[in-house]
């Protein structure tokens, strides 16, 4: 049975926050100031605390410097009328586990005690700092098949064109390529081709001496001359000018440029990645994309599927993002529900590992508590039904028209609330109030149909 501490000054808050508490199975301690609740301490630390910010004596922050200080960690849930930026902000820095408005709902103070009381669960060990290899990852058949094609290509010298949509890894293919090359000990040097204005791509590329242009003051090494000896990973490649296609179809040719404004010829010892998510096919027959320089670039092709095609990766990839976060920002690490990895591998991630790996950064530090629901992730972009969801149900109200019933829209309407709250509390642990805040609906009035519908039932029998 959780132990729950409350400190408020206000009785009445007390009482209900109290009674709802040990309803749903808590055992609950009430003080009227922070004072109180300290000099408790002596008898053993609580599973979780809520305090208000403002009663005589010591505030709630105090309280949470108080708990601050004590191990193991307390969760702290915070309330208060006063939900400026400055309170709430000292709040959080201060450690708070949650800061609830008042008045607060009061099936939100249950979600957020629940997410509290999972503190007490075992920290996820820290991730082991990263090892390059370790960047591409995937169990999906496409992605195995990938690696066992890298492995090959990464000890030649032949030119490679990575391509797949937008956000699916490309650089990390380079890289795999790059390191696993005799050139490894080399420079890697990554270039996005379209982040360049046109006019300053080609001194990127290969450099320029001084005098060559308007504020060219002194010489400048390219690319190229960056990645001697080593890999030039050339990133969007679709979207190079023409004419300085011309230009690194000779270098990719002969071996050799020269800088911008120069007459000195410099040889080039370098290989040549290049990634894109157009298609160069179509682009050549448009006239877009030189032929010579597409078959210089394409002598070995890898394919990056997007993440779509590889969902059975979604578990393993968000983890070790939101691991990763955890360790970049310096917090506690979390982990994902079950649940909620499941509704992940469901959604359609147009923006690919990226967007996945945005994702798991947001919630790392915006998701209460150490485990992640499907109830923190995102409406925007998760699966929803199929577009042609009411046809099935328009086919079944001719039908039962045709019948006569007379009693249709009960009926379906009684059918519809047993699959919406059905649904809703097994992706939810069951957990009424989780699952009312995810339909949107309070606790009370799911609790009430539910119980409708049972009587029902029970009616019929």
């Amino acid at each position: 049975m959780p132990d729950i501490w409350i400190a408020d000054d206000d009785a009445s808050i007390r009482f209900v926050l109290g009674e709802a508490l040990r309803e749903d199975g808590a055992s609950v301690r009430e003080f009227a100031d922070a004072e109180s609740l300290l000099a408790a301490l002596g008898d053993g630390a609580p599973d979780a605390v809520i305090t208000d910010v403002r009663m005589p004596g010591a505030s709630g922050l105090k309280l949470l410097d108080e708990f601050a200080g004590r191990g193991p960690r307390v969760p702290v849930i915070v309330m208060s009328a006063f939900t400026d930026v400055a309170s709430t902000a000292a709040a959080y820095r201060k450690g708070a586990f949650d800061y609830l408005p008042k008045p607060f709902d009061l099936d939100q103070m249950r979600a957020a005690v629940e997410r509290a009381l999972a503190q007490t669960r075992p920290v996820p060990a820290p991730l082991p700092a990263s090892e390059p290899e370790q960047d591409l990852v995937g169990n999906a058949p496409a992605m195995r098949e990938l690696f066992r094609r890298i492995g090959r290509v990464a000890a030649t010298d032949l030119n490679v064109l990575v391509t797949g949509e937008t956000g699916t890894g490309k650089e990390l293919v380079a890289r795999a390529l790059h390191r696993h090359s005799a050139r490894a000990t080399r420079p890697f040097v990554a270039m996005n081709t379209a982040a360049i204005p046109a006019e300053l791509l080609e001194s990127e590329l290969f450099g320029h001496e001084a005098g060559a242009f308007t504020g060219a003051l002194k010489r400048h090494p390219g690319r190229f001359e960056q990645a001697e000896g080593g890999t030039l990973f050339l990133d969007e490649i679709g979207d190079m000018p023409l004419a300085l296609q011309t230009r690194l179809l000779r270098v990719l040719a002969q071996g050799e440029f020269y800088r911008v404004g120069g007459r000195e010829l410099i040889r080039a010892d370098v290989r040549v990645i290049a990634a894109t998510h157009q298609d160069l096919d179509a682009k050549v027959e448009a006239g877009q994309f030189r032929a010579d320089l597409l078959h210089r670039l394409d002598v070995v092709r890898l394919h990056l599927p997007p993440l779509g095609e590889r969902r059975e990766d979604v578990p393993l990839l968000a983890a070790r993002f939101l691991a990763r976060a955890a360790n970049e920002m310096r917090i506690d690490a979390k982990t994902f529900s079950p649940a909620a990895l499941g509704a992940l591998t469901q959604m359609p991630w147009p923006g690919n590992v990226r967007q996945l790996e945005n994702l798991c950064r947001r919630l790392a530090v915006m998701a209460p508590g150490r485990e992640i629901r499907v109830s923190d992730l995102p409406d925007a972009g998760a699966a929803g039904p199929p577009a042609d969801w009411r046809a099935p149900l328009q086919a079944v109200v001719r039908e039962r028209l045709a019948r006569g019933d007379s009693r249709l829209y009960a009926r379906l309407r009684e059918a519809f609330d047993q699959a919406l709250f059905g649904v809703a509390l097994a992706e939810n642990g069951n957990q009424r109030g989780r699952a009312a805040e995810r339909l949107g609906l309070g606790r009370n009035t799911l609790t009430r149909k539910l119980g409708s519908s049972r009587a029902r039932k029970r009616g019929k029998r």
